[in-house]
């Protein structure tokens, strides 16, 4: 029996691409491959390419580069691009860089066998169509292996916002859900490999219309049908639109004992001049009323967001409206980025704040949130939370896991198994995490 074939993947971005880039392994074990941590002994590299961050395609263009020397040493070694960047540029990376073998779009990860195939025999391989075919169900599983205690469960792709900012809408396409009964299978077998904690993604995830029993199910509805599953004990999903945030999704944060009180709900900007400029059709009250009916649904809820300073057109005043928002809501955890152009959506025509001054308020912003951040952690101090425990820790005898609310844990417990859920007295706040003791 041959040995298996290595494939090493690098992933950048979302937690879209992690879940992604599991299910390209997966693909491709059904040819042979394993996955390996290492690029040097790997007969196959991907790298899984996020097209959001600032020069996203120059930075993958510089990851190639540092493969070139491996790939002089074994020229049977096969090297590809997946994901966004690929989906944008695909024929530009086959000519920068020829040692590419093959560029996969993220609609095509199913063909990844064929294309596969196709290097192997010499060929370049390109595929960034958007199939007809459903790609979640073309996807074929390696045998069943043990999981970690957590994993991501894509229930919908794409979106049909066309924020200016974003170029999501041309490189993943528009918005797909996943029909429920095949989710609720999926998670079945993921309970049954050891999962206990379920991330629900989809880029405009609340926006989840699956056809199921009785016709199209809401994500409410499909996070109420999860709950009914046994061994599964939490559920989260993410990323969220403002828009999208329904009645029976509200209610089911006060209601449901899986769902997670977490909730990441991106806003952008804190200005009605910059959301109408960034085509996000909502308001900045709109928003925080929504927030209000949100914690009134469930008090003690941790809400995320995401911002962008420095968006074309934004002044002084439009940044205060942001700080300003960012106070009234105050943020247990926020992402925040200074303005990039993307090359082909409407936002990169208009004329770009000046580069300094964007990074002051991003400064700025990073602080107030930094400050909120950390008080929220402080009040945690003295409460007790349920941690699923998901590692050991840099400490002999310590393991780490997350808490209801999605902060980071450690705690010296050298008892405790990986995907044991124990209840834990927070006794300090640090800067990235919480520690704390085991109740006993």
């Amino acid at each position: 029996m041959s040995a298996p074939k290595k494939l090493y993947i690098k992933t950048y971005g979302c937690q879209m691409n992690v879940y992604d880039s599991e299910r390209m392994a997966e693909t491709l074990g059904a040819s042979g491959y394993v996955t390996t941590d290492t690029p040097d002994d790997a007969d196959m590299i991907l790298l899984n390419t996020c097209h959001i961050r600032e020069k996203a395609a120059e930075k993958i263009y510089s990851e190639l580069g540092r493969f070139k020397p491996l790939k002089a040493e074994k020229p049977d070694l096969k090297i590809g691009v997946a994901g966004c960047v690929a989906q944008a540029e695909g024929e530009e990376i086959m000519r920068r860089q020829p040692m590419v073998d093959l560029v996969v779009g993220p609609q095509s990860y199913h063909r990844l066998p064929a294309m596969e195939a196709k290097a192997r025999a010499g060929e370049k391989a390109l595929d960034t169509d958007f199939p007809e075919e459903d790609k979640f169900e073309h996807l074929k599983a390696r045998p069943k292996a043990q999981r970690g205690p957590t994993a991501f469960l894509t229930v919908q792709e794409g979106c049909d916002k066309f924020c200016a900012f974003c170029v999501v809408p041309y490189t993943r396409g528009a918005e797909v859900s996943r029909p429920a009964d095949r989710i609720l299978s999926e998670a079945r077998d993921l309970v049954e490999r050891g999962v206990r904690e379920i991330t629900l993604l989809g880029q405009n995830v609340n926006a989840y219309h699956g056809a199921g029993e009785g016709g199209d199910w809401s994500l409410a509805r499909l996070i109420w049908a999860l709950n009914e599953i046994d061994g599964l004990e939490r559920i989260r999903f993410t990323t969220s639109h403002p828009n999208d945030m329904s009645d029976d999704l509200i209610a089911a944060h006060g209601e449901c004992e899986k769902l997670m009180p977490y909730l990441h709900l991106p806003v952008q900007s804190g200005s009605d001049r910059i959301l109408k400029a960034m085509n996000r059709k909502h308001t900045a009250e709109g928003y925080l009323r929504l927030i209000e009916r949100i914690r009134a649904a469930r008090p003690d809820i941790l809400i995320s967001g995401d911002f962008i300073v420095g968006f074309p057109g934004e002044t002084d005043a439009d940044f205060a409206d942001t700080m300003a928002l960012v106070e009234e809501v105050r943020y247990g955890q926020a992402f925040s980025f200074k303005y990039s152009t993307r090359p082909g959506t409407p936002a990169a025509e208009k004329p770009q704040i000046d580069d300094d001054v964007a990074s002051f308020r991003l400064q700025e912003l990073q602080a107030l949130i930094v400050r909120q951040q950390r008080e929220v952690q402080e009040s945690m101090v003295g409460r007790t939370v349920n941690v699923l425990f998901e590692k050991t820790g840099r400490l002999d005898g310590q393991m780490v896991g997350k808490s209801e609310y999605l902060h980071a844990v450690h705690v010296q417990a050298p008892d405790v198994a990986r995907g044991d859920i124990r209840p834990v007295r927070i006794t300090r706040s640090e800067p990235n995490s919480l520690a704390g003791e085991l109740v006993t």
